[in-house]
């Protein structure tokens, strides 16, 4: 085994996991498009793709050029990026080689997007009256001039479901659609992420909230005469209750792997946690000890409803107390015995997604024995 601290991976419990929301996508005629930048893993990615995804979700230029490079013919970027003309090159390059789907949540956005991805910039377009810029005006899908001569950028328009992040008013979506239509780009619906799904007793609200602001975001695509033949969302603590009704795919990134916030929101079972840091008592004071696993491991996520700044697998009524850069302090029941000095412990992040950027390789175990490593290929890829 590495020095600790390191991140393990259960390979079992990680092919069982994507086998599941395989098998449940399937079963509710979801297209699957899994958020790749939970695990940012290649044999990861190729893996989702084998059990069925259509494609993967990604949330930076970055992380799109990691998985097209492995192969990946079919990628969203699921965030609003304001291309400057460098990410329009890339975002051009990207479309040339593989089924690209861009996020937008304004007109502006949108405008900015269809004239950087064609070469060339948005005040120099303005200044020759290219329609690109000019406001959107009606008309039909074969009148409206492309963005470049190459393969067609697609966009969905983000709408805001309840979770107050980014996402346009979902009465609103057809106004952006139009525009982005109007400048060029190939609009395939509309999506959004039901963040507020995050949280004890969320869940089943947050997907109702999510159902309402698709239903309203379709019709307003269909008022400005667009259709919308994908209707997106899904979260992993709402992908079961996703409304198949309006829904046509899900993007659930988490679920591969789970952490400690889905085990205490009651996503998942402890069994169902896949991956864990591997850390080593260091120090002991009274019923406190301390861990050589700090936020720089674990990542610093702690919501204000979790219980702790992580759980360990193996002590669950111990509480991580206190995270600094290095050093996890951990508190145990009174009366309970304490793991000795130079112990290893398993801890679960609060959040796997911020762990797993931390980290360069994760260790694949293999029936508890570690049995190849994991290239965090994507890792850092943040723009």
């Amino acid at each position: 085994m590495p020095a600790t601290p390191f991140l393990a991976v259960d390979a079992g419990t990680v092919e069982r996991n994507l086998a599941a929301m395989a098998k449940t996508a399937a079963a509710r005629a979801f297209a699957l498009r899994p958020h790749a930048k939970t695990h940012k893993v290649v044999e990861l990615a190729l893996r989702q793709i084998e059990l069925g995804a259509v494609g993967l979700t990604v949330a930076t230029i970055g992380e799109a050029e990691v998985f097209a490079q492995a192969g990946v013919k079919d990628l969203f970027i699921a965030f609003p990026i304001w291309a400057d003309e460098g990410k329009g090159a890339r975002l051009r390059a990207l479309a040339d080689n593989v089924s690209l789907t861009v996020a937008v949540d304004s007109a502006e956005g949108a405008r900015q997007l269809a004239a950087t991805t064609a070469g060339r910039s948005i005040s120099a377009a303005a200044a020759t009256g290219d329609p690109a810029i000019d406001a959107p005006i009606p008309g039909s899908a074969e009148n409206r001039r492309t963005a470049s001569s190459g393969a067609p950028i697609y966009v969905l328009v983000e709408v805001d479901s309840g979770h107050h992040r980014s996402g346009t008013a979902p009465q609103d979506a057809g106004q952006v659609a139009l525009a982005a239509a109007t400048a060029g780009l190939q609009v395939g619906g509309v999506f959004t992420f039901p963040g507020h799904g995050y949280g004890l007793g969320n869940r089943a609200n947050a997907a109702a909230d999510e159902a309402r602001a698709l239903v309203t975001a379709v019709a307003a695509l269909a008022a400005a005469g667009l259709e919308s033949p994908v209707v997106s969302g899904g979260s992993t603590p709402t992908a079961d209750a996703a409304d198949a009704s309006i829904l046509t795919e899900v993007r659930p990134g988490v679920y591969l792997f789970n952490d400690a916030q889905q085990v205490e929101m009651g996503t998942c079972e402890w069994d169902d946690v896949a991956l864990w840091a591997v850390a080593t008592v260091v120090s002991r004071h009274g019923q406190d000890l301390v861990l050589d696993a700090g936020s720089k491991t674990l990542g610093a996520d702690w919501p204000g409803w979790a219980t702790g700044g992580g759980r360990l697998l193996d002590h669950r009524d111990a509480r991580i107390t206190a995270l600094s850069e290095h050093h996890a302090t951990v508190r145990f029941p009174d009366g309970a015995g304490l793991p000795g000095l130079g112990e290893r412990l398993r801890v679960l992040p609060n959040h796997v997604c911020a762990a797993v950027n931390l980290a360069d390789e994760l260790t694949v175990l293999v029936d508890g024995v570690a049995a190849d490593t994991w290239r965090v290929a994507a890792r850092g890829r943040n723009s």
